[in-house]
């Protein structure tokens, strides 16, 4: 009588706990049928190949860790949520205890929680997690305890609970057809004998297939919060021999407990048991394909998932709201050792007719914010969008063109007053006005990415105007490149040319890959931070607005993949590509890709073909203005879009080519009063505007309509365009005109860091490093940003002055 009551508060159990404790749709509601993603072997896998194989995006991805977790555990855990962020699904994880449960402890749980709660903020993931599913099967070291199994799952729940809010924890059995399993499913023995007293819920003093499969293990409503079943067709009757394809009601039938039991006694479906008050329930499925026969291997599968997602099941079950499928392929017990295919996407003959059915029966795409290598890497433009702390961008613009406007008549009257001051233009290869302006450019460069306070930040972020050290960095690497190249031509031929020119290229392309990797290795060194340049933190002025502000997205996300053996090619791919890196360092793939193309252009324009090379320049540069294409997965494409950038790049090398001739156009009385008319005429332009903002300008433009259509800063915008060529025009009128007393005051700084430009571009990214480990700096104080930037550079400059590692840096 004991033993029958025992059965009766069993049965009763699922309505004695009311509504879950987290139940908060952590998972919301799908729209198109159940959510469903795979269980990839992610040892060989990866979630965007399956995604590519597959045609559609899943909207969850299934994985498995050890519990408790160890340092390997949260690489992997990690690497698998970055994966499943890129893609906005929802991860499910399944923690599989290593130890005994009765040696599971609070303090494990709250360590998986604490580091899920990590991702989620940084990663905007959702979890559900399934603690030790399967438990009561045979062949699982933690399977049919069921006493230490609910005290191990209540434990487990509480302490995630307690660190997180961003988890829905699953229990999920075995279905029950075959239970207790000692002969059925090919069962193993399990780690302990069975508790009879515990398992025996019909009272006839054995475990039998016609005890309760499932509410023996059933730890309570307070911490379920979602149910699930493992339930994976093999075929119609064990022994398993042969595929056949499932009858068109069999997974009902699995539903309603009515398929594979031997006897007629009905019992309640798993669904209305648990599946109630608030839970939803998942669905671990795939179809297996081993026999090889006479049966097709489509029919079977697409049997299978027709029942999975057809409308009668989702009628039927409108809380069936997941299913993962098994995308493997393993030695099965059932099959007698043999290989068993799982997959849906092995082939396009699978993967074409799964794919339409889970476009009407199933609902794919992002669930939550997409946090993938793209928008990574796209996020870090940021850091060249205008500071709000630094008032209207444009009034600075404005300011900054008169003052150029003012520097260049300036220019001309030393030019009379103090002809000696003049730059003494011996023609020969190297020209110190370009070395000191790009000495200048570097300085704001690497005073910009270190991104402490004081006067050189303020200045740096300021003092252009409307373009920054980048747009400069560009056009001045191609004007230098434009110079030199003839020359080098004229002393050992074309094709030598070519030939060295491509040898540079592949150093400076092999550089950077090292200064990807090194950066990386260094942070692994204990005691070490390089997440200021591994990381990003969205500052809320991006696409995602204020609402991603705090954000932080992990620029390496693929590189722990490579550590691995063999690893993946997606991981090397990303990393050959330049897809990952520092983000102060990403235009390095914009150089390596620019320089790549000098050959074939300095080609074109020695036989004066400068026209064509323009108009092909300006197309590109259309073509991205209009369509905003991405050409390369490259980090740099996504701040540093190559179709506009190449732009200052070709117009500096044609420039350089033709400096001679270009110089004497400008420098005659016609071209001096034309250049005069244009700066001035252009700063008088932005100062009535700037004047008269409200009213429009000629009845056309207006003020406030100004820097949001022609000075945004990726796309390199008309007007940031026009504001590139007056600073250089003025710079180089200026340098001309008082050079001496420049390049007494500051050319001893300027020009060595110029001239080695590349050197110090690549050396600084370390430098960054440096300055962030820096115990106890303020980078929000002015004295100490002035203190830090002045040793900074200091260092630099000694570095190049002492030619360190010349020979290992490209300069």
């Amino acid at each position: 009588m004991r033993r029958l009551l025992l059965t009766a508060l069993v049965g009763l159990l699922p309505l004695l706990g009311g509504a879950p404790a987290q139940a908060a749709d952590v998972v919301p509601t799908p729209t198109d049928g159940p959510y469903v993603g795979p269980m990839l072997d992610w040892t060989r896998d990866s979630a965007d190949d399956y995604a590519d194989r597959l045609g559609v995006s899943p909207s969850v991805y299934a994985q498995k860790v050890r519990y408790p977790l160890d340092r390997d555990d949260r690489l992997f855990l990690r690497q698998f949520v970055q994966q499943t962020a890129a893609h906005g699904a929802i991860a499910q994880l399944t923690l599989e205890p290593r130890v005994p449960l009765d040696q599971l402890t609070a303090a494990d749980a709250r360590a998986v929680g604490e580091q899920l709660q990590t991702l989620h903020e940084q990663l905007d993931t959702d979890f559900v997690v399934r603690f030790a599913p399967e438990m009561n099967g045979t062949w699982t070291a933690w399977g049919q305890q069921p006493e230490a199994y609910k005290a191990a799952f209540r434990e487990a729940a509480r302490g995630i609970a307690s660190r997180t809010d961003a988890v829905e924890m699953a229990w999920v059995p075995v279905y029950g057809a075959g239970y207790p399993f000692g002969r059925a499913y090919g069962s193993i023995p399990g780690s302990a004998p069975r508790p009879v007293g515990q398992l025996d819920t019909d009272d006839d003093g054995r475990v039998t297939e016609a005890d309760d499969p499932y509410g023996p293990y059933w730890p309570g409503a307070d911490v379920v919060d979602r149910v699930g079943l493992v339930m994976f067709r093999f075929g119609r009757a064990q022994p398993f021999g042969t595929d056949s394809v499932p009858a068109p009601d069999e997974l009902v039938a699995r539903l309603q407990e009515r398929y594979g039991y031997d006897d007629d006694t009905r019992r309640r479906p798993f669904y209305d048991r648990f599946a109630r008050d608030g839970r939803s329930m998942s669905l671990e499925t795939a179809a297996a394909w081993y026999d090889r026969g006479d049966v097709d291997e489509l029919a079977v599968k697409s049997a299978w998932w027709d029942q999975v997602f057809s409308p009668a099941v989702r009628s039927a079950y409108p809380r069936l709201d997941l299913v993962t499928w098994l995308e493997q392929r393993r030695r099965e017990d059932e099959a007698d050792g043999r290989e068993t295919d799982w997959r849906v996407t092995s082939r396009p003959e699978l993967a074409r007719p799964f794919e339409a059915v889970l476009r009407t029966g199933a609902t794919t795409g992002a669930v939550t914010r997409v946090v993938d290598q793209d928008v990574a890497n796209e996020s870090t433009a940021e850091y060249r969008q205008a500071d709000p702390a630094d008032g209207d961008p444009m009034a600075w613009i404005v300011g900054c063109v008169v003052l150029a406007a003012l520097l260049f008549v300036g220019s001309g009257l030393v030019r009379r007053v103090a002809p000696s001051w003049r730059y003494p233009d011996d023609g020969g290869l190297r020209d110190g006005r370009v070395d000191f302006l790009r000495g200048w450019v570097m300085v704001t460069v690497v005073v910009v990415h270190t991104e402490l306070a004081g006067p050189y930040s303020f200045l740096s972020r300021n003092a252009i105007g409307a373009i920054t050290g980048a747009e400069m960095f560009v056009l001045l690497s191609g004007l230098v490149l434009g110079m030199v190249y003839p020359r080098a031509v004229e002393r050992v031929g074309e094709r030598a040319a070519s030939a060295a020119a491509w040898a540079r290229v592949r150093k400076q392309y092999l550089t950077a890959l090292g200064v990807v990797v090194l950066v990386y290795l260094i942070g692994l060194v204990p005691g070490i931070s390089a997440t200021v340049v591994t990381t990003f933190t969205d500052r809320g002025t991006g696409t995602g607005g204020g609402a991603a502000a705090g954000q932080v997205y992990d620029l390496y996300a693929n590189f722990p993949q490579l550590l691995a053996y063999p690893p993946p090619w997606y991981a090397v791919r990303g990393l050959l590509l330049l897809e990952m890196g520092p983000w102060v360092f990403n235009i390095m793939g914009l150089f390596v890709v620019l320089s790549a193309l000098v050959p074939a252009l300095m080609w074109l324009l020695r036989r004066r073909l400068w026209w064509l090379v323009l108009v092909i320049s300006w197309t590109l540069y259309g073509i991205e203005a209009v369509t905003k294409a991405s050409v390369l997965p490259s980090q740099f494409d996504a701040v540093f879009p190559l179709l506009s950038w190449q732009l200052p790049f070709l117009h500096g090398l044609v420039i350089g080519y033709y400096r001679r001739p270009i110089t004497r156009a400008l420098t005659s009385r016609r071209g001096v009063a034309v250049v005069t008319t244009l700066v001035v005429g252009y700063a008088v332009v932005l100062t009535t505007l700037w004047a008269t903002q409200g009213a429009p300008f000629l009845g056309i433009v207006r003020y406030d309509w100004l820097y949001e259509n022609l000075y945004q800063r990726i796309y390199l915008q008309p007007g940031r365009l026009i504001d590139l060529l007056l600073v250089l025009v003025v710079a180089y009128a200026l340098l001309t005109a008082a050079w001496k007393p420049l390049n007494r005051v500051f050319g001893w700084f300027y020009m060595p860091i110029g001239a080695a430009s590349l050197y110090v571009f690549i050396v600084h990214v370390f430098f960054v490093v440096a300055v962030a480990n820096i115990p106890g700096l303020d980078r929000t104080s002015p004295w100490q940003g002035a203190v830090v930037h002045t040793v900074e550079l200091g260092l630099i400059w000694l570095m190049v002055r002492r030619r360190f590692l010349f020979k290992v840096i490209p300069t």
